[in-house]
């Protein structure tokens, strides 16, 4: 369950806006697939109305609530129930088509693209 947290969050505060704009537009009607050097994979879904959900490799699914919080993305609401109820990291820039790697909050690296459309 920590895993799920932790990859849904990390992509969260990865995927978005540039240092100081709270600008996630480019998340909207995209997909965040995150993926584990274990061959696991993460798919993150954000919407203009404040909803997030996640799908995972195994099946597992999680669905939250993400608000920009300055230059902060926030999850809470995070269902099923984690270890953690809200989590926040920094944003970054990310445009449809890139890649980069971060770490999630267990310190795993994880490759993204931000994929064109709902996949």
């Amino acid at each position: 369950m920590l895993r799920t947290l932790a990859v849904a969050t990390v992509i969260a505060g990865c995927l978005l806006a540039g240092p100081g704009r709270a600008d996630i537009n480019a998340a909207f009607g995209n997909t965040v697939l995150s993926r584990y050097a274990d061959g696991g994979w993460v798919k993150h879904w954000f919407n203009p109305d404040g909803t997030y959900a996640a799908q995972f490799s195994d099946g597992r699914r999680l669905s939250a609530r993400w608000s920009v919080r300055g230059e902060r993305v926030c999850l809470t609401h995070i269902r099923p129930n984690m270890l953690i109820p809200r989590f926040c990291t920094d944003m970054i820039e990310a445009d449809v088509g890139e890649t980069w790697q971060s770490r999630d909050p267990l310190g795993r690296r994880v490759n993204n693209v931000l994929i064109a459309g709902r996949n």
